[in-house]
């Protein structure tokens, strides 16, 4: 696997742009600033003058209460506070809910041609959307090798060393009506706690299966069989029968994990052979996550069963 990728950046211009950000100040280059922190600062501390742990690279957002707290400054400790807010690390200042721009911060900005937006929407609209923004744009990436497919409304990353059948695998699955997002290669994103993937755009909806070459899932199978992205609940990984000395046989062992982007996500090992439906198990195995994740856990009822059956009650109680 590929190091993350952490270098990302947003431009104020893009902000702008997909906003609709009224701009107040500063010319077009200004709007080439950049963040790599997908949060706001709301100044309240630092309109009082303390700006220790301050991070400068946050988009700063004036609000009801900032515009309000601006009124009772003095411009002199307007001016010496001000351009605190307008640090070079520091992307733009957002203003809220349609309030004035302060005439002093005003002339600070434009002096220094820094960023000033302002829009009507209400300051915690702003925030969300904003940080969504951001926390999407600025999402670690990274690549992995692997077949993702939605099944039963989870997302499912086959996993496995080449030539265990993953596509061939997806193939069958496609045609049981469960639906394609990548294949061979799927790019993932840590997007809002979760892991997403999608395929890259020169190979979606293709896959290649072996024998056959590339084929192109949408006209063999119908555009319902392929989706942009998912969000991975479940890593299924293909291994050889013979591969490990014993496989979970009740289901009663520790759950495990992969590691993707610093999440964990559920994992199954599933071992392949010769005559071994692997389309059924995979759809099986994710039957019985969605049981697990509402509560239900066979190998806790198989115990349950053995328990009443020693002690000569109902097993059915």
């Amino acid at each position: 696997m590929s190091e993350f990728k952490y270098d990302k950046k947003v431009t104020v211009r893009e902000i702008v742009q997909f906003f609709k950000f009224e701009q107040l100040t500063g010319n077009d280059s200004a709007l080439d600033r950049w963040t790599v922190v997908p949060d706001i600062n709301r100044p309240g501390f630092e309109l009082c003058g303390f700006y220790k742990m301050t991070e400068p690279r946050r988009i700063v957002l004036i609000g009801n209460k900032e515009s309000e707290f601006i009124r009772t400054m003095s411009e002199a400790d307007q001016r010496a506070r001000f351009p605190m807010l307008m640090d070079g690390l520091t992307p733009a200042i957002i203003i809220t809910k349609s309030n004035d721009l302060p005439p002093v911060l005003g002339e600070l900005a434009q002096a220094n041609n820094f960023p000033i937006l302002r829009t009507s929407l209400e300051t915690w609209r702003t925030v969300t959307d904003v940080i969504t923004f951001l926390d999407e744009k600025l999402a670690p990436e990274d690549t992995m090798s692997g077949v993702l497919m939605q099944v039963y409304g989870k997302g499912v990353l086959l996993t496995g060393e080449s030539g265990m059948g993953k596509s061939e695998t997806a193939l069958e699955l496609i045609k049981n009506g469960q639906v394609l997002i990548s294949d061979d290669r799927v790019d993932v994103m840590h997007i809002h706690n979760h892991v997403y993937g999608h395929s890259p755009e020169i190979t979606r909806g293709l896959m290649e299966i072996r024998g056959i070459g590339i084929i192109d899932v949408e006209k063999m199978f119908g555009a319902s069989a392929l989706m942009d992205t998912a969000r991975i609940d479940l890593v299924i990984k293909l291994e050889p029968y013979e591969s490990q000395p014993g496989f979970n046989r009740i289901g009663d062992e520790a759950e495990r994990f992969t590691n993707i982007l610093n999440v964990l996500i559920p994992t199954v090992t599933l071992p392949i052979s010769a005559g071994r439906n692997v389309a059924v198990l995979v759809e099986s195995a994710v039957t019985n996550f969605r049981l697990q994740e509402a509560g239900y856990n066979s190998a806790d009822d198989l115990k349950r069963r053995f328990r009443a059956y020693t002690e000569g009650k109902d097993v059915n109680e």
